[in-house]
């Protein structure tokens, strides 16, 4: 089946330092605060809630973090006062960039996302002005050295769980899905012992943008660098080709 070899470019990476990796735990705490707000603590009767937890283990959260959160949350649900807010813009050289947040201040939040493309030599735009250059998928990414079941094994699982299309990478297996088929996609998997890399719905590039200039590289990073920093900020889409 056909493959989007470009995975490891569809979220600009934020695991580079340990810092990046306690911003991850913070956004997963956002995202499990809203989701128990939503659905209730159960797991077993809120899908989005299974779905962020399977996110956090993904990300080598731990159970007992995962927990806690989920209890504050429940405890605190009044109090959770998040809002889904998406921006596009473009970068450098017309690069397309979609900017997903979760904050209890939009006024802030829109000003450090304008603030992060201005500095970066970028622009804002509006709503749609990039996004149908991307497909939102289901994106599931399992490391091979983990997983027992061989490539046709594993494809068949995934496909016959509801999967849109399976890929093999160097290093993992690549599961992608509709958005709607998603949870129930990742619970095959999950039930089947599949040890999964990350687990999200993501916004996948169909065409891919080459910065050759070294100025436009630089400020292409300084725009996802600043993103990174914001704790508003969930995920950075993009379609540079790095």
């Amino acid at each position: 089946m056909s493959g989007h070899s470009k995975f490891a470019n569809i979220k600009h990476k934020k695991e580079r330092n340990d810092a990046a990796k306690g911003k991850v735990f913070t956004v997963i705490g956002c995202e499990l605060a809203v989701a128990v707000k939503e659905g209730g603590p159960d797991p077993a009767n809120n899908s989005k809630l299974r779905d962020v937890i399977a996110k956090a283990k993904a990300s080598n959260m731990p159970n007992d973090t995962i927990e806690r959160g989920i209890k504050k949350a429940a405890g605190d649900a009044n109090s959770v006062n998040y809002e889904v807010l998406t921006y596009e813009g473009y970068g450098p050289s017309g690069v397309a960039i979609i900017v997903s947040t979760l904050t209890d201040n939009k006024n802030r939040t829109a000003a450090n996302v304008r603030s992060a493309f201005t500095k970066g030599g970028g622009n804002v735009g509006a709503q749609g002005s990039v996004s149908f250059l991307f497909d939102k998928k289901g994106q599931i990414l399992i490391d091979k050295e983990e997983c027992d079941q061989d490539a046709d094994e594993l494809m068949m699982m995934a496909l016959d769980a509801g999967a849109e299309d399976f890929a093999e990478e160097e290093e993992s297996y690549e599961v992608i899905t509709d958005p709607d088929d998603f949870s129930q996609v990742r619970e095959a998997l999950e039930a089947a012992g599949i040890p999964m890399l990350q687990a999200d719905v993501t916004m996948i590039p169909q065409t891919w943008v080459e910065l050759s200039d070294e100025d436009d590289i630089k400020r292409m990073n300084r725009i996802l660098d600043l993103l990174d920093d914001d704790d508003d900020v969930q995920a950075v889409y993009h379609n540079w080709d790095e």
